[in-house]
């Protein structure tokens, strides 16, 4: 492995021309064919193998153009302090609005609050439900406008009129200016690393490129695989991510190179057959997270994570070939500016912060270790916690029309009446449709934590009915939850004496649904992936304790992650400091996607850590001298590749969406964990605990496993046998 990378960085070096231009090559060609590819429809909303979900495939197949799955807008209407809607006055108003939104081109219906007694006890708040027939992304600016005059000629009127669903909804920016900070911080920080413009840009550089070949690849395959705009956004951030760190190493490994006197074109070799090798197995850790996410059986999160497994392929691939070439073209330009003013080279020092802080930890490895353990696990406690769900309105600023759409209907409804519950009746085998329909309502309604019960609503066929029940309890509260269990558990029962069934299903039952589907899947899918890494990484390191100690460290971190995402956004720990209005259940999704990205940034650091610490070790080095020269050569390194991550991640937390700032912080807290405390404090204090026992290998396993040579102890012989002078070195770059 490492003697193929070193003679690719060296062909790629020498042949600089040809893989530049064959990499603008295939980004035109990726451009060429996104531009004209169809945009997939948006599946986002789809998820096999769930009751909810089964639900509305009946009622789309059952209820023929009724759009189960179409935008809705719930515009609620408060009348002034101390009147009523019912008043003439204010229910001539809501009455116009009414016939105003149904005349509209996608508009399937809009409800009279007075004929469907939508109308509070106190007839303080009425709503409407207007239904389209098509999904939000699909409405026209045309429908939306209509609406919205609709709405403003409400207000103008006297009333309060709030909008809640999806109809009007905006989409929030992902960070907003906090995310262009968070870019500016990650080449600050590329900057005071290398201490040269070309050197911080370049990594910057080749990761853009990278990104924007995969997801022009994305648009162009989006058709053919079913792919959508929320596919790339995984892919777009870890390529961006993996993209910046694996060219930081190369870029890293040339400097150290050429500071021990090599030509550059030797320097491009051996960084690639090194740090390169390390970059490839990486991006396999990363590939193999991603790749398992099909385990957890949800077809959006398949896409996203195959899709993003391939955006970090061409990142390794960038890496491996475009990074020596542009190498090539500018040797001394990513040299420090001292080293380009002196005319030379010199090689870091002995006594880095990177060695003095290893040397602190081998002194002390006992207490290193219980206090990084022991910290971590303080805050991963809140885990034991975790509530599962999806935040809607509820979550939102108050500045928005939804966030106050929500709290109105709280306040004249009840809590419930944002989450109802809708009950799908399939009456086909039924004697008698309408008897049947009738006994499944009165039963539901009867249900403990059931407020009310909506009259049933058959299609045309008359073999299936619907209707919703209102639950006494919030959509996010516990007892909801258990309310819908407890209604599902009744079904066997009603359907024996009746002949109908019925399913549950709407948004508070999709969200309790999927929580539940992606809980069940945690674990399988964490077995998957630390499985198969630990295998990787034996084959890397050729060592049992190594690959083990990274899981655990691993876990630790994820767990700490986890356990701070819910002490602020499930607790309410300091979520004022980050604009949190309202605390609830953590995003179904976000274990999912905390294990699968924490876990390759964590083998990230791992591997380009400790694959120089055992590069020292085969090379003669003792156990403790062996952790100090690799973190004397890398510390540096992964902690500025760790600032970037939390810098690009924390963008995430400026934005105005609470789910989004959920995703910001845990990623940028994971990787504060895992870089700062797990890779810098727990692995070396194992390491050193160790000693030789860490580099143990069974001698069946080591006849089994595959010698990759990742810490390149095979490029010995191709490295030039004494380092080049001082003037041989400026000369061989002035030929360059």
């Amino acid at each position: 492995m490492a003697t193929f990378l070193y003679r690719l960085g060296r062909l790629a070096f020498r042949r600089r021309w040809y893989v530049a231009l064959l990499w603008v090559a295939v980004l035109g060609a990726v451009g060429a064919g996104a531009a004209p590819a169809p945009a997939a429809p948006d599946e986002a909303s789809s998820m096999s193998g769930i009751e909810s979900q089964k639900a509305f495939d009946l009622l789309e197949q059952r209820f023929p153009g009724s759009a189960a799955n179409g935008a809705g807008a719930r515009v609620v209407f408060v009348a002034p302090d101390g009147q009523k809607v019912t008043a003439t006055d204010n229910r001539a108003v809501i009455e116009k609005f009414v016939t105003e939104a149904s005349d509209g081109s996608q508009v399937s219906g809009a409800v009279n609050p007075f004929q469907a007694k939508a109308v509070s006890k106190d007839a303080s708040t009425a709503y409407s439900t207007v239904s389209f027939k098509t999904k939000a992304d699909d409405l026209t600016d045309t429908s939306k406008q209509h609406l919205e005059s609709a709405i403003d000629q409400a207000r103008d009127a006297g009333l309060t009129v709030e909008v809640g669903g999806d109809a009007l909804a905006t989409k929030p920016a992902a960070g907003g200016s906090a995310e262009a900070i968070g870019i500016a911080i990650a080449a600050l920080v590329l900057l005071i690393t290398f201490g040269s413009m070309a050197a911080a840009g370049l990594p910057l550089l080749t990761a853009v490129l990278g990104v924007g070949i995969s997801m022009a690849s994305i648009m162009a395959l989006a058709s053919v695989f079913g792919l959508s705009a929320t596919t790339g956004t995984l892919a777009s951030m870890l390529g961006l991510a993996c993209g910046i760190d694996y060219a930081l190493f190369i870029v890293s490994r040339y400097r150290e190179e050429r500071a021990k006197g090599r030509t550059p074109e030797e320097s491009a070799g051996l960084a690639a057959g090194t740090a390169g090798s390390a970059v490839v197995f990486a991006g396999l850790t990363v590939v193999i997270a991603l790749a398992g996410l099909s385990v957890v059986g949800i077809p959006m999160l398949t896409k996203m994570g195959l899709a993003a497994s391939g955006a970090v392929v061409i990142g390794v691939l960038i890496s491996l070939t475009l990074v020596p070439a542009l190498l090539g073209f500018w040797p001394n330009a990513v040299l420090s500016r001292r080293s380009r003013k002196r005319g030379r080279t010199e090689a870091g020092g002995e006594n880095n912060g990177g060695s003095r802080w290893a040397r602190f930890v081998l002194r002390r490895p006992v207490p290193v270790l219980l206090l990084s353990v022991v910290g971590l696990g303080a805050v991963a406690l809140p885990v034991m916690d975790l509530q599962l769900g999806m935040p809607g309105d509820e979550a939102k600023s108050t500045s928005t029309t939804e966030r106050r759409a929500y709290d109105d209907l709280a306040d004249g409804f009840g809590p419930g009446f944002n989450g109802p519950l809708t009950i799908v009746v399939d009456a086909k085998g039924a004697p008698d449709a309408k008897a049947a329909v009738r006994t499944i309502t009165e039963k539901v309604g009867a249900t403990e934590g059931v407020v009310s019960v909506s009259p049933a609503r058959f299609n045309p066929a008359g073999d299936t009915a619907v209707f919703s029940a209102t639950p006494s309890t919030g959509p996010a509260d516990e007892k909801t939850k258990d309310l819908v269990h407890t209604i599902r558990d009744e079904r066997p029962a009603i359907d024996s004496t009746t002949g109908a069934t019925f399913k549950v299903t709407g948004t508070t039952a999709v969200n309790i649904d999927v929580a539940q589907k992606v809980q069940d899947a945690l674990i399988p899918y964490l077995i998957v992936v630390v499985g198969l890494a630990i295998v990787l990484l034996m084959v890397v390191f050729r060592s049992v304790l190594v690959p083990i100690k990274a899981a655990a460290g691993f876990l630790l971190s994820v767990l700490a992650a986890l356990g701070s995402v819910v002490a602020v956004f499930q607790w309410g720990w300091g979520a004022g400091l980050l604009g949190v209005e309202e605390t609830g259940p953590i995003m179904s999704m976000m274990p999912i996607f905390l294990v699968g990205i924490v876990f390759g940034l964590a083998m990230d650091y791992e591997v380009f850590l400790v694959a120089r610490m055992r590069e020292a070790y085969v090379h003669g080095d003792r156990p403790a001298q062996a952790i100090t020269t690799g973190f004397r050569h890398s510390a540096r390194v992964v902690v500025a590749a760790a600032l970037i991550m939390m810098a690009v991640f924390s963008g995430f937390i400026g934005a105005g969406e609470s789910m989004i700032k959920m995703i910001g912080f845990g990623l940028a807290i994971a990787v504060l964990f895992d870089a700062f405390v797990v890779r810098m404090a727990f692995v070396p204090a194992v390491l050193a605990l160790l000693g030789d026992r860490a580099w143990w290998l069974p001698r069946l396993l080591d006849k089994a496993l595959p010698n990759i040579d990742v810490e390149g102890e095979a490029l010995t012989r191709h490295s030039d046998p004494a380092p080049a002078p001082a003037g041989d070195t400026d000369r061989e770059t002035a030929r360059v």
